[in-house]
């Protein structure tokens, strides 16, 4: 699990204004500056939604003076590591979400966050940490102009819906992943590396986890309640985006079982083979207990010791260790410690 490195060098950061555009009537009007918010707002037709990434303090606060966004979501707008949660303010609200990725290089987990300030006539997206752009839901957006003219409600569900979306290929890689430690288990293959491979798939399910569970209630909240920005016909398409999100949560839980199963059935193999060594070794010392026991008491030397000057007395040891070792040897087998 890692964070996302946007400013490592053969990965460089887009600007922070993405993109900032007007829409009338489902249409993009026009490209809209930073100073120009207001006025674009002055038509009661149209709608702005302005894209940044990682802004600093001076871009927020030219986007607070012109949309009067409120103090507190400001402050936590320029702060990544937020939770995901949704906070209301008057006649706007203030959205954070949670986004998740695999590195294609690293086969690790990317982290971001987008901030969503929304109100009637406004979307604002802040990006932190992902460099996956949100371009591709504009351009989604304004291609159905039908849709997006319900208003910037329908655009943060299509933001909502992307960010969903991108749990199901991780989760999909962790269930294949799952799948093939379980075979590698129950082959017989319990070495260090698999068990590691384990355990770091169940740490990353569980910053999975912790990112998606709380979108639950972020999206069943704009699926039912009246929410600022949201019009009462757009909620069935946040009721789709609660959907997926149940899914998402359920895949996880299941694959978080299925993972506690694996270690417990990895340590109850472990513990198995480590009885089967143990029975081995003890039966492999009774055997050579026979013969040691005989030598170390006729390697006594006592004169009152007549088998020690028989002249059959050497051979017949011999043999009668060889037999009691066999017979040692034989029972073990019938018995599976050997």
């Amino acid at each position: 699990m890692t964070e996302a490195q946007p400013n490592a060098p053969d990965r460089p950061s887009p600007p922070e204004v993405i993109s900032c555009r007007s829409y009338r009537g489902g249409i993009k009007a026009a490209e809209v500056p930073l100073d120009g918010i207001t006025a674009a707002l002055a038509d009661p037709a149209s709608f702005v939604w302005l894209g940044l990434y990682e802004p600093s303090a001076e871009t927020l606060r030219k986007v607070q003076q012109q949309l009067g966004l409120h103090e507190l979501a400001i402050e936590d707008a320029q702060q990544a590591h937020q939770r995901t949660k949704i906070e209301t303010y008057d006649d706007s609200l203030f959205l954070v979400l949670r986004t998740v990725q695999l590195d294609e290089r690293t086969r690790g987990l990317e982290f971001g966050e987008t901030h969503v300030f929304l109100a009637a006539r406004y979307l604002v997206t802040v990006r932190h940490g992902s460099l996956k752009t949100h371009l591709g839901v504009r351009a989604r957006c304004e291609a159905t102009p039908g849709l997006l003219a319900k208003g910037p409600g329908f655009a943060l569900h299509a933001l909502m819906d992307f960010v969903v979306d991108q749990y199901f290929p991780v989760v999909g890689t962790f269930e294949v992943e799952l799948r093939a430690l379980e075979a590698e288990l129950f082959a017989g293959q319990l070495d260090k590396v698999t068990a590691s491979r384990l355990y770091r798939l169940m740490r990353d399910l569980v910053a999975v986890r912790w990112a998606a569970s709380p979108l639950v209630e972020v999206s069943n909240h704009f699926a039912r309640a009246n929410v600022p920005g949201i019009p009462p016909e757009l909620r069935p398409y946040f009721q789709d985006v609660n959907d997926h999100v149940q899914r998402i949560n359920q895949l996880i839980d299941t694959l978080q079982l299925l993972s506690t199963t694996a270690l417990n059935a990895h340590l109850a193999l472990a513990s198995v083979n480590q009885n089967e060594d143990m029975r081995r070794l003890a039966a492999w010392a009774a055997m050579l207990a026979v013969p040691t026991m005989i030598a170390g008491i006729y390697g006594m030397n006592f004169d009152a010791m007549p088998e020690l000057r028989w002249r059959f007395g050497y051979p017949l040891s011999l043999v009668f260790m060889s037999v009691v070792v066999f017979g040692l040897w034989r029972g073990f087998k019938r018995s599976g410690w050997l």
